[in-house]
Parts: structure tokens; C-alpha cells; sequence
């Protein structure tokens, strides 16, 4: 009996070993809040039994044994320390709002990251096999060609909400009288300038980079990618071919959240993924903070890249002595000691925020509006205050604001009255909390977690061979069939011909009629 059973668990491992897949995780930005996600792609892949080498800025000491690590901290030479100082996007001395600034940085970006010589020394290996390539779509297109050197499957993986750039990667642009570009913080319904500039800037964006930045980072690829395809005997294929060769997009995004809009089947939204269903307990100083706040906690984070620090001194001042007159406890995720501190504000310079928000006595989060912080919220159900600073959190409070959990104050000098106001608003009134419930529980409502669903999604990918089947027929439809510009011009011939032939018809009646005409005459 011992025999029999030692055979079959021999057999159960070799099973599950035969079933282990290799990929190749690239998340090059050096962001902390990218890195989230990214390390959670790979602890998921990992715990399912799969190998990792894994692209990262933010190499973990003690490494789990499946899981090879690519050290590219030097991709924060790229990160000029002003990108992220409060103060300095306060006075508009630094914008995100260039887009050529954006693009060309995410092109040093891949150029850093696949010039590393850890990168290198893997991409120049003909011995090394990947089963599926995953990276991180911010604004290039480049990383889908490094799945061309394995032959394998490549995967996006969208840190925001659906737009058009990344699903016509895989379908077709979306419409923007009624989806706003990535960066955008309309939300529809558009008025008639809101539709028209919209149409515009996709028009326009579209337009630049079909004709000008495909060919820069064409060139990109073929410089970087190109010689270590031909060391390994193969062509360089066209790189809009590649670019469009992409089996999978996983979107850090969900209905509840977003838009509901009309998404192709190779796009699986799979947002929270980086929670832990299991949340780890408070540390004791913590723990019995929330506990003895009776009247409730209020938890203040600009997030992990900004640093409240950097903010103004008049409105650091101005913001502790809000929270001084307040009867609710305070937590402010705080990067250095503050002097004469009020008795009911607490500060820490790290702070286990899945573990705060969780907790039932926090009854209000005031955030910077990043995606992560806004799932965070929808999904432990607490309502919200949003600071937006750059990128898409703009978007993300209007939305938020649009669907009735959160409250937006623009970040100003001039602010305060306003901040205040807002805390009075969202403590008070019930709505902003029976409404982020409300939305909790449809963001909970899924057949299985998004982790589960992630790495489904992969494994599938790979088991169907780059899943060819969920590949949207838009691709291969040429842009004058897609809008039937071939018909508008036959329509447009036919209706040329009739003109000209009513004007042929028309010019041989008066001819006629002269002539007849003339023959009474005479």
C-alpha cells in the first residue's frame, strides 16, 4: 500500500511538474506602485508553480527558488528627482502633460533596460526559453519585440483603465464621443466641445504615431532586438507586425471602477489582483490605534512616490490644524517627524494601508487618486477624498466623484477652506459610504478573484499556443475597408458618373434644341 501511494504522489508531482511554465515578467519603470504590480504578476505565477525571471528595479533579497531576477536599478538615473516633489508640480514647474516628454522617456526607459547587462546576458543566452513574455504597456510598443528572440507568446499588462492606444493593439481604437483619452479627466457623457476635442486629440495623437513614433521605435527595436535575432539565425520582422502580435492584454481595471465599455475578448480586466484576499494584521501600535479610534479613523496618503514632506509649509501648517479641530483620530502617512504635533494626529513613514482599510473603524481614506489606492478603497469600501496630482488620477477622482464615493480638491495654496469642507461633507453624510458599499460588493461579485483569473488567462495563452482565437479579425482589416472608404468612393464614382452624364445629357438637349430651333427659322 505504501508502495502504491509514494508511486502515486511520485506521478501527482511529476504531473504538476510537467505543467510548470517559464516566463519572462518585464516591469522596467522605477515606480514603486508599478512594482507593486508587477511583483504580484510574478507571486502569482510562482505560487501556481511556474518559473519567473523577472525584469525589476526593485530586487527582493531572499528570492523565492522559481524566481530569477534581472536588476535594473540603474533605470533610476532616468528619474529626475523633481518628477515627483509636490511643490514643484504645485508652481506647474514640472508637467506631465508633454506628451513628446512622455514618450521619449519611456523610449530611454527601453533602451536602459534591454541595454543592461543583466537584460543583455538573458537576451543574448541561445539556450534560453521562455513559454510567454509579460511587460508592462506605458506608452511603447517596443517590449513586444523581445518575445520575437523566444518565439513565444507576448502579454500586456495595462496599469490603466481601458483607452485607445493599448486596445488597438489588439482590436480597434476606442470612440471618443463617449471614452475619454488615457489622460483625460472628462467624463461622459460629452458636451459638444468635450466630443470634438476628444476627437481631435485621438486624431492628432493617432496621427503622430503612425507617421513619426512608430518609426522611432521601430528603429529602437531593430537597433536593440534586431542582433540578437540574427545571432539566433532569424529575420527582423516588420515591427508594426510585431507590435500587433500581442495574445493577451490584462487590464488592471473592472467595471466597477471604470467605464463599461465595449472591450474585445483578449482583454481580461483583472483589478485588485494585487490585494491579498487574507490581510495581514496591524502592527500592535496600529492595532491599537484603530481600536481606540471611537469616533473613527481618518487615513491621509499621497501615495508611494509622492512625499507629503514636499508639500508647502503653509499648507502642512494649514492641514494640521484642519485635522487639530477635528473629534476623529488622524493617520498621516508621513515621511519625517513633525514638531507640536495635535493629540489626535498620528503619523508614520510607512503605513500596511490594505491593513488600515480594512479595518472597520477607518471610515474615510484621503489619497492622491492612484489606481491602486482607488481599487484599494472600492474594495474595503471605505470613501474617499481625492488629491490628484498628475497622470491618471485626475481621471481617477472624476470618476470616483462620478460615482458618488469620493470627493475631489484640487491641490492648490488656496485649498484649505475647500479641504476642510470636504472632510466635514464626507463625514457627515452617509451617501459617500452606502455608495462605495454599494459598488464594493459588485466589485466582489466575480466568478473567481482576479488572481485566480490572471494566471488562468497566462497559462491559457500558452497551452493554446499565443491563443489565436481571441485575436479580434479588426487587425487584419485595412483601415479603407474598416470605414468603407472603398465604398464611399465607389458611391462618390457613381455619383460622378451621373453628374457628368445628366450634364452630357443635359448639354445634348440644348444642342438639340438649338438646332431645332434654327430649322424653324429657316
Amino acid at each position: 500500500m505504501a508502495r502504491w501511494l509514494g508511486l502515486i504522489l511520485a506521478l501527482a508531482a511529476f504531473s504538476n511538474l510537467s505543467e510548470a511554465y517559464r516566463f519572462l515578467v518585464i516591469f522596467p519603470l522605477p515606480g514603486k506602485s508599478h512594482n507593486i504590480l508587477g511583483s504580484n504578476v510574478v507571486n502569482h505565477l510562482l505560487q501556481a508553480g511556474h518559473e519567473v525571471t523577472f525584469v525589476t528595479p526593485f530586487p527582493v533579497k531572499n528570492p523565492h527558488p522559481n524566481l530569477q531576477q534581472l536588476d535594473v536599478s540603474s533605470n533610476f538615473e532616468l528619474m529626475k528627482e523633481e518628477f515627483m516633489n509636490v511643490t514643484a508640480l504645485l508652481n506647474n514647474e514640472i508637467s506631465f502633460n508633454n506628451p513628446i516628454m512622455m514618450f521619449q522617456f519611456t523610449n530611454d526607459l527601453f533602451a536602459k533596460t534591454v541595454e543592461n547587462p543583466n537584460v543583455a546576458k538573458v537576451l543574448g543566452d541561445t539556450n534560453q526559453k521562455f513559454d510567454a513574455v509579460i511587460a508592462e504597456w506605458m506608452y511603447n510598443d517596443a517590449y513586444s519585440g523581445i518575445a520575437t528572440i523566444f518565439d513565444c507568446p507576448f502579454i500586456w499588462l495595462s496599469t490603466i483603465d481601458p483607452h485607445w492606444i493599448i486596445l488597438s493593439l489588439i482590436d480597434e481604437s476606442t470612440n471618443p464621443a463617449y471614452v475619454p483619452d488615457s489622460l483625460s479627466s472628462s467624463i461622459p457623457p460629452f458636451n459638444f466641445k468635450q466630443r470634438v476635442s476628444g476627437l481631435l486629440l485621438q486624431l492628432v495623437a493617432s496621427a503622430f504615431k503612425t507617421l513619426y513614433w512608430n518609426g522611432v521605435v521601430e528603429g529602437e527595436v531593430r537597433r536593440l532586438i534586431g542582433p540578437y535575432l540574427v545571432q539566433r539565425g532569424k529575420p527582423i520582422p516588420p515591427f508594426l507586425e510585431v507590435s500587433h502580435n500581442a495574445s493577451l492584454v490584462l487590464g488592471n481595471s473592472h467595471v466597477s471602477l471604470g467605464q463599461s465599455i465595449r472591450l474585445p475578448q483578449n482583454y481580461k480586466p483583472i483589478a485588485g489582483y494585487h490585494i491579498n484576499p487574507k490581510v495581514a494584521p496591524l502592527p500592535e501600535d496600529l492595532k491599537k490605534l484603530l481600536d481606540n479610534a471611537k469616533n473613527g479613523l481618518i487615513y491621509f496618503s499621497m501615495g508611494s512616490n509622492l512625499k507629503s514632506k514636499d508639500l508647502p509649509d503653509d499648507l502642512k501648517q494649514g492641514i494640521l490644524k484642519i485635522f487639530r479641530d477635528l473629534k476623529q483620530t488622524v493617520l498621516w502617512k508621513f515621511e519625517e517627524a513633525i514638531p507640536n504635533l495635535p493629540k489626535n494626529v498620528h503619523i508614520v513613514q510607512w503605513a500596511p494601508q490594505h491593513s488600515i482599510l480594512a479595518h472597520p473603524n477607518c471610515i474615510l481614506f484621503i489619497t492622491h487618486g492612484g489606481l491602486l489606492s482607488t481599487t484599494e478603497t472600492v474594495h474595503f469600501g471605505k470613501p474617499i477624498i481625492g488629491i490628484p496630482v498628475f497622470g491618471d488620477q485626475f481621471v481617477n477622482i472624476e470618476r470616483a466623484v462620478s460615482r458618488g464615493f469620493a470627493i475631489k480638491v484640487p491641490l492648490s495654496y488656496t485649498m484649505l477652506d475647500e479641504f476642510k469642507a470636504a472632510i466635514d461633507e464626507a463625514i457627515s453624510n452617509p451617501k459617500y459610504k452606502n455608495k462605495v458599499k454599494e459598488l464594493s460588493e459588485i466589485y466582489h461579485d466575480r466568478p473567481v478573484p482576479p488572481s485566480k483569473e490572471l494566471v488562468h488567462w497566462v497559462e491559457h495563452v500558452v497551452r493554446t499556443g499565443g491563443a489565436p482565437h481571441l485575436r479580434s479579425p479588426a487587425l487584419n482589416v485595412p483601415c479603407y475597408q474598416k470605414y468603407y472608404l472603398d465604398l464611399l468612393a465607389v458611391i462618390a464614382a457613381i455619383i460622378l458618373v451621373l453628374v457628368v452624364a445628366l450634364k452630357l445629357s443635359l448639354r445634348v438637349l440644348r444642342c438639340n434644341k438649338k438646332q431645332n430651333l434654327k430649322k424653324k427659322k429657316n
